[in-house]
């Protein structure tokens, strides 16, 4: 049986989750990541990874299909077996997500339910199936926003289920503290990535607002998150639990 040790990322075929991904195995740490519909992109994280000298593999899944999860555990359980002689893993990062905006007078139930299923209630029962696979004295670092701080208009639905992951993130963290599994949650500020449409990558005039109001004075990077994440993944993170991490560079302090 191997002692490596292993990390689930979801959604880590592009922006902070590829990044989270590629700064984890630096730590020398093998990777599963999950991707929803861009192969292509996914694969290309694993074979960068691979070049690194870690092994890689990558799974489609829709997180917010709770329907599809006890398929994937029996995917997952054999490719671990297969390939590290063992059916369990160390990490859980929930980033896999999804921007909506709309304001509380236009959103829809159906846009509404969207967003619960994939920040919200896919990441509770996704986490309930992967607990029997993290072996104890394992993480879970669930991905919030910093608009569960500050306010912004046309963004309720989202920060209300990040506002609901924080919570849960806290009973995780009370619930497995038996096992030495912590859980903690990174809130990243306004990043530059193809997130919500992208505009704090492309619209130049979002970008200098969001400078304005941040007190290192620019908008952030997807490796100014993947790197803190990797740390959580550390013996000397191993402290650390049930604990809200803002990544934003000082915004609207």
């Amino acid at each position: 049986m191997s002692n490596r040790k292993i990390a689930l990322v979801t959604g880590g075929s592009r922006g902070l989750g590829r990044d989270m991904a590629i700064s984890i195995a630096k730590k020398g740490i093998d990777i599963v990541l999950t991707y929803n519909s861009n192969e292509t992109a996914a694969n290309e994280v694993v074979n960068e990874i691979a070049s690194m000298g870690q092994t890689a593999q990558a799974f489609q899944l829709d997180t917010s299909n709770i329907k599809n999860f006890a398929n994937f555990v029996e995917k997952l359980s054999s490719y671990l077996g297969r390939q590290f002689g063992k059916t369990t893993f160390d990490f859980l990062v929930n980033n896999a997500g999804t921007g909506l905006f709309g304001s509380v007078a236009e959103t829809t139930e159906e846009a509404f339910d969207s967003m619960m299923n994939i920040h919200f209630k896919g990441v509770y029962f996704f986490t309930q199936k992967m607990l029997p696979l993290i072996n104890d004295g394992g993480s879970i670092i669930n991905i919030s926003s910093g608009v569960t701080r500050t306010t912004f208009p046309n963004l309720s639905a989202y920060a209300s289920m990040k506002g609901a992951i924080e919570i849960y993130t806290k009973s995780l963290a009370k619930e497995l503290g038996v096992r030495k599994i912590s859980a903690n949650v990174v809130a990243p500020g306004a990043i530059a990535t193809d997130f919500g449409g992208g505009a704090s990558k492309n619209d130049d005039d979002k970008r200098k607002a969001i400078a304005g109001i941040t007190a290192l004075g620019r908008v952030g990077e997807p490796e100014d998150i993947g790197g803190v994440v990797a740390f959580l993944c550390t013996p000397e993170a191993g402290w650390l639990n049930g604990q809200r991490i803002e990544l934003s560079g000082g915004m609207m302090i």
